[in-house]
């Protein structure tokens, strides 16, 4: 079984990257290379900007190469609640920007002619149990007469017909849902943006900035450059000087694994519209079919951060729940397992904007594959001087409660979790 992300292992090499010491002046300093700010890149670069990414490992070595490789509309929360909390205005505002995110990410693939598995299935999502079937309901009828007329919500007798499982008691279908290979996406990604003109820096950790004479002497493992401005697009990034977002953000690791390849009859008995599926559960799962035949199965196994002991872990109890839910996969073997964290905030919504002059966006909670490169293109705005681009942008951003850097709390969190789910 092998530790690597399956996107990473079978993404081809991006070979466009900058040789030599990080120096001379850029216009704009983005740090990190993933989905953010390898968007950012292109569109800044686009406009005549000349830009730096400086990225800590590999190009989209992180979140944005270890995720579950689903895009797709609405936002990180029963869509009812968030109206019922913010307003219909605010709601459908949130939702329309996760749809103006899959429209964003399918406009590079087609712009860029990028070979990156993409097809549109839709995501279904699956009620564990009556009461969660009820709550889909009304989400349904909300989305429906509010902002996306294309939903369409199945009983339990439907859900059979696109669902080889017996346990599911119904599910929400939004048909705008996308997939595609996150690896071929991201390396397309980040040679587009060095063709239009970007200099991409791997291994190149940022260490600090400092502010001098209204510019920025940025501080990284291969050397300094001057910028007049910079982007952090960082995400749940443990490297460098970021406490003071990383007190706003719990990095909670998520794991997944990818089975070997499967036969293509199997395959049509147990999800035969190979859509993108995710549980009703608050710790539930997630998975869909590879390009390539296999199947993805993820979720919140642990509460944990991500490292080997605790991906391995999490590998085991996703494979128990896999076979638990498809009793035909017992014994296929296991060929990937993997962890990565995900920059949860404390209302699952994402931040974007400024603090103390410097640029940021991160915090997807997990639907990060579609909101990361759209708030890329976004913040290539924002640094433009068009603030109102950003739909995030009157979001307060206070530190979550006892957090202090390092996620102490995640065990108990999960705890809590868990008896939610129990009892709901």
């Amino acid at each position: 079984m092998g530790s690597e992300s399956y996107w990473l292992d079978t993404a081809p090499a991006f070979n466009a990257g900058q040789p030599g010491p990080v120096a001379g002046q850029v216009d704009v300093a983005v740090v990190g290379g993933g989905f953010t700010g390898l968007a950012a890149a292109r569109a800044l670069a686009m406009r005549g900007a000349r830009v730096a990414v400086l990225e800590a490992g590999r190009v989209i070595g992180e979140a944005s190469g270890r995720n579950g490789g689903q895009c797709n509309t609405g936002v990180a929360h029963d869509y009812a609640a968030l109206s019922a909390k913010l307003g219909a205005e605010q709601a459908r505002a949130f939702y329309r920007a996760y749809e103006s995110a899959v429209e964003s990410v399918a406009a590079i693939v087609h712009s860029e002619a990028l070979d990156c598995d993409f097809s549109r299935n839709g995501k279904l999502k699956l009620a564990a149990k009556p009461q969660h079937y009820e709550g889909l309901a009304r989400t349904y009828e909300l989305l429906r007469r509010e902002v996306d007329p294309n939903v369409e919500l199945l009983d339990a007798t439907q859900v059979r017909g696109e669902i080889g499982c017996e346990t599911f008691h119904g599910g929400l279908l939004q048909r705008n849902g996308v997939q595609m290979h996150v690896g071929k996406f991201g390396v397309g990604l980040a040679e587009a943006a060095a063709r239009k003109g970007a200099l991409i820096y791997e291994n190149a950790a940022v260490h600090s900035w400092q502010s001098q004479a209204g510019r920025y002497q940025v501080k990284t493992a291969r050397g300094t450059l001057e910028a007049k401005q910079i982007l952090l697009a960082s995400g749940a990034s443990q490297v460098g000087e970021l406490n003071w977002y990383r007190r706003r953000m719990a990095p909670v690791g998520s794991f997944i694994i990818v089975t070997e390849v499967l036969p293509a009859e199997l395959l049509a008995k147990l999800l035969p519209q190979q859509r993108s599926y995710v549980t009703s559960r608050i710790i539930g799962n997630y998975f869909r079919v590879t390009p390539d035949q296999r199947l993805l199965f993820g979720g919140r196994a642990r509460f944990a951060m991500s490292d080997q002991r605790s991906d391995a872990k999490s590998g085991r109890i996703l494979q128990a729940a896999m076979v638990q839910m498809f009793p035909q996969l017992a014994d296929v073997r296991v060929d990937y397992c993997w962890g990565g964290l995900v920059d949860m905030t404390a209302d699952r919504l994402p931040r974007a904007g400024q603090h103390d002059g410097i640029y940021h966006s991160m915090g997807y909670s997990g639907h990060g594959v579609q909101m990361s490169v759209h708030m890329g293109q976004v913040m290539a705005d924002v640094l433009d001087g068009k603030p109102q681009a950003n739909p995030w942008r009157e979001l307060e951003w206070p530190a979550i409660p006892g957090h202090f850097g390092k996620p102490w709390f995640l065990p108990i969190v999960g705890a809590y979790y868990r008896l939610q789910d129990h009892l709901h």
